[in-house]
């Protein structure tokens, strides 16, 4: 994978029928949408089993696929059901990685998205968000989730850095 730039998506909630909420749809289609501007990036969905549906990351892969990206570039990471866990196991997916890596998600979730990825040390840079389409309400409201999250998350985040740090050593976790 040297060289070879990763898109990580970050998931959002699968409705009740089972299909992709409408956040969800929009990050895969930003994601994708920027990864066309890249040379054949590996996208990497990340989200487990909610309480409805299949996983994120198998819903966000089929949605990958749908809009034209072969499976050969999409690589899944099923299990984490959080922004924190999604940081750690797509860190430990990535361990070696040589290429830039790019964080994929909605805008006001992006900034706790590449900052818990960096602690976990993989270079992540933001990639563009999809259009916000919420009322400025709601918008600040998941500022501020987000701002409180942030902190409670670094502080969770260098403790399961050393974690991961420690599986790697030992040859887990790839």
């Amino acid at each position: 994978m040297s060289g070879r730039a990763a898109i990580i998506i970050f998931g959002a909630a699968i409705r009740p029928d089972g299909g992709p909420s409408l956040t969800l749809r929009r990050r895969v289609q930003a994601a994708a949408r920027f990864g066309a501007t890249l040379d054949n990036p590996l996208y990497i969905p990340t989200g487990g089993q909610g309480k409805h549906g299949e996983p994120e990351a198998v819903v966000m892969a089929r949605l990958l696929q749908d809009l034209g990206i072969p499976a050969s570039s999409i690589r899944q990471e099923a299990t984490a059901t959080d922004t924190l866990e999604s940081a750690v196991a797509c860190a430990a997916m990535l361990a070696g990685h040589e290429g830039p890596v790019w964080a994929a998600s909605s805008g006001y979730h992006l900034p706790r998205c590449v900052m818990l990825l960096r602690l976990m040390g993989l270079p992540a840079r933001a990639a563009p968000p999809p259009e916000a389409a919420m009322e400025w309400r709601d918008r600040w409201w998941w500022r501020a989730r987000e701002g409180a999250a942030l902190p409670v998350d670094a502080a969770l985040g260098l403790a399961a850095r050393w974690r991961l740090r420690g599986r790697l050593a030992l040859g887990e976790g790839r």
